[in-house]
């Protein structure tokens, strides 16, 4: 790959010929349009234009996947037509775009998504120049940073997520946090629909929450580190994280697509705190095969933008996602952008996860480089908490060791009792 052009990947469905849509999705996402145009010199386009790299056929499909009104207007939706798709793989000039996120992110995915060419495309992957992604933001923290601010070493990190979700109170909360914190958890966040509520500001729950955190500390030299959900305007982001700051706190969480990626780098310029990015709303990005983003492309455009943790979901979870999604995703994120540059993130495995989805887990991803969050898995365990999180503990104790979670819950009473419990749900 040339060092001053990116790559982006796509898969495509048409009834046209592909070779000819991919030089279409290469002008328009460059200095094209549906026709040349004044000014659009031969050395304009050779300085400036996208170039086609190579366009692959796949599998037919018997019907077209999307609607569309621009085939519509031409009757060729009644008439047979081959859905024929294909996979393109288009360069682009680093310097049509220079460091600018939003930009990069505008031309990988703006109005291709509506070209009339097209009956799917999907964004399937991103591949950058190490001297151009080194002018975007690094994670501040990553792996090894949040392992030494949590003191977690060789093992995965055990979380939990504030239950229930909204509804308590300031000190509420700050009760259940300090009982969390007493069970062992190594990590804390609140869910994605609790932010600054009215029955519980953002600035008392800081404080309820840290005041446990720094006793906890005090008691035991562990710091729990807790994502504090500051999703909102940017300015009010950057003073909620000022306030997490001087708590002691050291990490806030934000709702990556909600915020956009302008924010989310302001964010991450302004604050020394690991940034915890959740991926509510990626489904309607991704859910459907011949439409959006694939995660590997999707993650890549937020890793630019400097987070330190990325959600992966869960093996066997309560989502959509298959496990082959899942354990892909959580690669990605533990994989380099590019070579020679460290910029790997921590992923953050969530979403109806217990003890019982630790081995398929394990065995998947084969790596202590992740944070294992479960809610009910704790907060529901029949013996409390600190039997949900010890039971967490033997589970990923056991597996790390060869042996089975039968064979250790025959002397762990919490593992036992949470294979009895949440096995009979599962």
């Amino acid at each position: 790959m040339s060092p001053d052009r990116f790559e982006a990947t796509y898969l495509i469905e048409t009834p046209l010929d592909p070779a000819h849509v991919a030089e279409v999705l290469a002008g328009e996402q460059s200095c094209g349009t549906f026709t040349r145009v004044e000014g659009e010199t031969d050395a304009l386009r050779e300085r400036a234009r996208a170039t086609v790299e190579s366009v692959e056929l796949l599998d037919v499909a018997p019907a077209p996947s999307l609607p569309n009104g621009w085939m519509q207007r031409r009757g060729m939706f009644d008439t047979p037509q081959t859905w024929q798709r294909a996979r393109l793989r288009v360069s682009f000039p680093c310097d049509n775009i220079g460091p600018n996120l939003p930009t990069l992110a505008a031309t990988v995915s703006g109005n291709l998504y509506d070209l009339g060419e097209v009956t799917g495309l999907r964004l399937e992957s991103m591949k950058l120049p190490s001297a151009y992604r080194a002018q975007f933001d690094m994670p501040r923290h990553g792996i090894s940073g949040t392992r030494a601010l949590t003191g977690v070493q060789g093992r995965p990190l055990i979380g939990t997520i504030i239950k229930p979700n909204v509804g308590l109170s300031a000190e509420e909360t700050g009760d259940l946090a300090g009982r969390l914190c007493a069970a062992g958890v190594d990590f804390i966040k609140d869910d994605e629909v609790c932010a600054n509520p009215v029955h519980a500001p953002l600035a008392d729950r800081v404080k309820a929450v840290m005041r446990r955190v720094r006793a906890h500390q005090d008691k035991t030299g562990k710091l729990v580190m807790v994502a504090f959900n500051i999703t909102d305007e940017t300015d009010a982001m950057r003073r909620h994280a000022d306030l997490i700051a001087a708590e002691g706190g050291s990490c806030v969480m934000v709702s990556l697509n909600w915020c956009g990626y302008s924010s989310v780098q302001t964010l991450r310029r302004h604050t020394p705190l690991a940034l915890h990015g959740h991926r509510n709303g990626y489904g309607a990005l991704s859910r459907h095969p011949l439409l959006g983003f694939s995660f590997n492309a999707w993650q890549t455009l937020w890793r630019l933008a400097g987070v330190d943790h990325m959600h992966v979901h869960g093996l066997q979870g309560k989502f959509s996602q298959t496990d082959e999604e899942v354990i892909e995703s959580a690669h990605d994120t533990l994989a380099p952008l590019c070579e020679g540059l460290d910029d790997r993130v921590l992923p953050a495995f969530s979403n109806g996860q217990w003890a019982g989805t630790v081995p398929a887990t394990w065995d998947s991803i084969r790596s202590n480089d992740l944070l294992f969050m479960s809610g009910g898995g704790i907060l529901a365990h029949p013996d409390g908490p600190a039997a949900g999180v010890a039971s967490l503990q033997q589970a990923w104790d056991a597996v790390q060791k060869g042996e089975t979670l039968a064979e250790r819950a025959a002397h762990a009473p919490e593992l036992r009792r949470a294979i009895d419990f949440f096995g009979k749900k599962s």
